[in-house]
């Protein structure tokens, strides 16, 4: 008995790495999708695009698109930007219009 709770602590552990080390992996990716939003490749900018427009909306990622919208030559992906930031704009307008009810 004492060999399979030590294998079950061993199997514990290397799934706890595994998951941090995954989870370092995940942030990496997304620094970089967002580095890439202004990269000298379109293809990458493109990428980048696709990835903030699943992101949650805030506050920050309009004005970063509002930069990356001043900034961009290529006319498509300026477009594309221009609707992820009005459908960002009105997310984050819903939230604030909504007022937090108290509970007594």
């Amino acid at each position: 008995m004492n060999k399979k709770i030590r294998r079950a602590g061993i199997i514990v552990l290397v799934a706890a790495g595994f998951g941090a080390l995954t989870a370092l992996v995940i942030r990496d990716q997304i620094t970089r999708r967002q580095r890439d939003l202004f990269s000298g490749s379109r293809l990458r900018r493109l990428a980048a695009l696709g990835h903030i427009s699943s992101a949650p909306a805030s506050v920050d990622m309009v004005n970063l698109l509002r930069d990356f919208i001043a900034w961009e030559p290529n006319g498509l992906l300026r477009e594309r930007a221009v609707s992820i930031v009005e459908r960002m704009e009105e997310e984050v307008a819903e939230l604030i219009a909504q007022p937090k009810l108290e509970t007594v």
